[in-house]
């Protein structure tokens, strides 16, 4: 059996698993391949990930808050994780930890048209940021970056490009994406946010990588604005789709997917 599994903390909530899990029975690699959760404080992420490969892991996701510490630990690097400084998908074959980083491409994948020209706000300035801001700017977007300590976006965009920004004035963006945790716990993510409920209008799309068991109030308020909303589920199924392929190298079944990570 070739295992798989996203590495986190939190992770109880992830719908990676069911969500691998039916792509792989779909293509009939259910007998083979099993993916599973995995728990890790960050100081237990190092010694876990170096045993993986003796315990048959063939690969793993890598969410919060583990990231950039995945990328430190990997012996080879894709072009796109270097670049980004933070991996989302790890690989284990020859000996070695390969790292790649399907955030970039996933969170364009869901958004479908590309940004160029654009006016871009992404929050937060975690791993999952670095990609947003990588991809946002090479697709030609106009990007700026707010975070609740300002020192680390100011860090993100010294290192990446994108200006920070303090007060950001939410109308007049195409394009916001929170990359942040608020909401993940239930909270209201407005409290936490530089963002106005009524402040959205139509015109403008709202990607929020953050999911649960309710649909986003973040999403909800941007919905009823006449916004486009993009929710963090298909951005899982974007991003996960992509490192599926690089673990099994077969085209998976994006509907099976989203069904999956829907419940």
């Amino acid at each position: 059996m070739k295992r798989l599994a996203v590495l986190g903390h939190p992770v109880a909530h992830s719908r990676s698993p069911a969500m691998h899990n039916a792509a792989l029975a779909a293509l009939g690699l259910a007998g083979e391949w099993a993916y599973e959760a995995i728990d890790l404080a960050p100081d237990g992420l190092e010694p876990r990930v170096r045993a993986m490969a003796g315990e048959g892991f063939a690969g793993a996701n890598v969410t919060v808050p583990h990231k950039g510490a995945a990328l430190a630990l990997a012996d080879s690097l894709s072009e796109t994780a270097r670049e980004i400084g933070a991996a989302n998908t790890l690989s284990f074959a020859a000996g070695e930890i390969q790292a790649e980083n399907t955030d970039a491409q996933g969170l364009l994948d869901a958004l479908g048209d590309s940004p160029r020209g654009e006016r871009a706000l992404v929050l937060g300035a975690g791993g999952a940021a670095r990609a947003a801001v990588w991809a946002l700017l090479r697709e030609g977007a106009e990007v700026e970056v707010w975070n609740r300590t300002p020192a680390r976006a100011e860090q993100l965009c010294e290192e990446l490009g994108g200006l920070p920004v303090g007060a950001p004035e939410q109308g007049r963006y195409e394009l916001i994406v929170n990359t942040s945790a608020a909401g993940l716990h239930g909270e209201d993510p407005f409290a936490e946010l530089p963002l106005d409920p009524a402040g959205f209008s139509a015109g403008q799309t709202v990607a929020d990588l953050v999911y649960g068991e309710r649909p986003s109030p973040l999403l909800e308020a941007a919905r009823a604005a006449g916004a486009t909303a993009i929710d963090g589920i298909e951005i899982l199924v974007r991003q996960g789709a992509l490192s599926l392929r690089i673990w099994t190298g077969v085209d998976p079944p994006l509907e099976v997917m989203r069904e999956a990570a829907r419940g």
